[in-house]
């Protein structure tokens, strides 16, 4: 899963950076409204955590502006501000979700796996577990359950899976799988889907993961 982390507080940057990455996330960070405006337009992420003072423009100005040009993916506004009227102009301007300075690295945890699980259509389902097809996915160990058997997996295997578990049966190419697996100006390995997905076959079953040649991956689970 991909995250934009949009903040100038560069202490702040840095813890969340490393929490995000210890629970699988792969996150562009900028702390510059201009820049992440342009990030927006060219990578498809899971989820925006905006804050609303920036250097060059307001947080709330830039996510209007993604609205009214119909991005829809989810987002999370920081601020310093708790005035409650301040909080329903984010939630006007299309905020999913709110966290106030200062907060717990897990609670935002919380909020972005809760947000992105309610934009893949699971909104029912506990936000520390994804299933599909006799396939179970733990996001807080990073470990895979098939028939009773429980697999650790990679940092890489578990972002791969966990990409394929909020999109089960949709074809995804291997640009689209690419780029949720990179940080944006990342120098991308032309093989790593291949060679993870092979590895995922070897935990979840030589079929588990249909190849569709020239177009991508399909994951089906235990139920192809």
């Amino acid at each position: 899963m991909k995250l934009l982390l949009v903040e100038d507080n560069h202490l702040l940057v840095q813890e969340l950076q490393k929490q995000l990455k210890q629970a699988g996330y792969v996150t562009d960070v900028t702390d510059k409204a201009s820049e992440a405006d342009y990030l927006i337009s060219e990578t498809q992420y899971d989820c925006v955590i905006l804050d609303i003072g920036l250097p060059d423009g307001n947080g709330l100005d830039l996510l209007g502006s993604w609205r009214n040009r119909g991005v829809n993916t989810p987002v999370i506004m920081l601020t310093a501000r708790s005035q409650w009227h301040e909080k329903v102009e984010g939630f006007n301007a299309g905020a999913d979700d709110y966290l106030g300075k200062p907060f717990h690295a897990q609670e935002l945890l919380a909020r972005v796996q809760a947000l992105i699980h309610r934009a893949s259509g699971r909104m029912n389902s506990p936000t520390k577990t994804l299933s599909f097809g006799g396939v179970t996915l733990d996001e807080s160990q990073q470990t895979v359950t098939v028939d009773g058997v429980t697999s650790e997996l990679t940092a890489m295997e578990f972002r791969l899976l966990k990409i394929f578990l909020l999109s089960p049966k949709k074809l995804l190419s291997k640009s689209q799988l690419t780029d949720k697996l990179y940080q944006f100006d990342d120098e991308k390995e032309s093989n790593v889907v291949e060679v993870y997905v092979t590895h995922l076959r070897k935990k979840l079953g030589k079929t588990a993961i249909e190849t569709r040649r020239g177009q991508g991956y399909i994951f089906h689970g235990q139920n192809l």
